[in-house]
């Protein structure tokens, strides 16, 4: 069933304007995470600063993960080793890379550290909702380019500024462990419970024709697919495209698309969708691996011309999530300074060739 080109118009303009360099007004995230930014390093000592503080080239800037810290020792400074004052601060500027609900999930993400020491028993890494590091690249301005990071267990969170106009937050990792609390005075909290049940109620809403089209594996693979790989090379679409599908089927597809871009602040999410609907809807593939079943492990990703979706949950029987939005020359703000390079120096800057 395919969708006209009126249709794929017409759900496109819910989305945000097309997006242009040459276009681009200033977004407002980029003033208010320069002011967060600014007033968390301001509260900080000079040893705290030095640990928190990178040049914008550092190679830092590109080293990601999502597993504790105790596995992947980092870089950066913890609340750990934050006064109460400065852990406002630092929330503060966290609050300012995120919407409500990105800041949400990422807060109760951290607290479930918690949680994970109480059923392990001092049996598993090191876990600690204390031990979330916050990383500054460059000098945080309105006019000029840096970027940030806060990262610690499966929280992963990475934004580049660029000429203080484009703002890019990718990769963006929220994880969850577990997935659902099973039990204690939390029992019943699903941090990323949109992520799984609107990515299955859409798979359960195709058709047995589509379901073998979008099916790939009868297994779900142990873990996201591209890992913490610093560019994301998922391969040749794989699944159902969105071209094949019904409206009321694209419709919850990019509803679930929405849950994963509106983390981010509704400017940058909005520019995201911007190049999305430039790039085209029809384009986007949906694809899921595993059992339908609520509880037995599941895999699915998402992707499109310029993005990649991925969400896994099989660790710790079925109850432990990975999920993941990447951007193909996105990532760190890859595309977005050789696009800058090249229109304010020209091609022949050497800065405009991609990395």
């Amino acid at each position: 069933m395919k969708l006209n080109l009126g249709l794929i118009l017409g759900l496109a303009m819910i989305m945000a304007a097309t997006w242009t360099f040459g276009a681009y007004q200033k977004m407002k995230s980029s003033a208010s995470m320069a002011a967060a930014a600014r007033n968390f390093l301001a509260a900080l000592t000079p040893e705290q600063k030095q640990k928190t503080a990178f040049k914008f080239d550092d190679e830092q800037r590109l080293v990601w993960h999502f597993i504790p810290h105790s596995s992947f020792p980092r870089k950066g400074l913890p609340f750990k080793e934050m006064e109460p004052t400065q852990q406002k601060l630092a929330h503060a500027f966290l609050s300012s890379g995120l919407s409500q609900r990105g800041y949400l999930k990422a807060t109760t993400i951290m607290s479930l550290e918690t949680i994970l020491k109480e059923l392990e028993q001092g049996k598993g890494p090191v876990r600690d909702n204390d031990l979330y590091f916050f990383s500054v690249f460059g000098e945080p301005s309105e006019t000029q380019t840096w970027g940030w990071k806060v990262e610690g267990h499966h929280l992963s969170l990475n934004f580049a500024v660029v000429k203080g106009q484009l703002i890019s937050g990718a990769p963006s990792f929220f994880g969850s462990n577990p997935a659902e609390v099973k039990s204690g005075p939390r029992q019943g909290l699903r941090v990323l419970a949109h992520e799984e049940d609107m990515a299955r109620d859409l798979a359960r809403a195709l058709t047995p024709e589509q379901l073998k089209v979008a099916l790939i594996d009868s297994t779900a693979p142990k873990d996201i697919i591209t890992g913490n790989s610093r560019k994301a090379e998922p391969g040749k679409p794989a699944g159902l495209a969105a071209s094949k599908m019904t409206k009321p089927q694209v419709e919850k597809l990019t509803s679930l698309l929405g849950e994963y871009a509106h983390n981010l602040p509704e400017d940058v999410a909005g520019e995201e969708w911007g190049r999305l609907r430039q790039a085209g809807i029809e384009k986007i593939h949906f694809a899921w691996a595993g059992s339908l079943d609520r509880g037995a492990p599941h895999y699915y990703r998402i992707q499109g011309p310029t993005f990649l979706v991925e969400y896994d949950n099989t660790q710790n029987n079925a109850n432990h999530v990975h999920s993941v939005w990447r951007g193909f020359d996105r990532d760190f703000g890859l595309d977005l300074l050789k696009l800058h390079y090249q229109t304010s120096h020209g091609p022949g800057n050497p800065h405009a060739a991609t990395r």
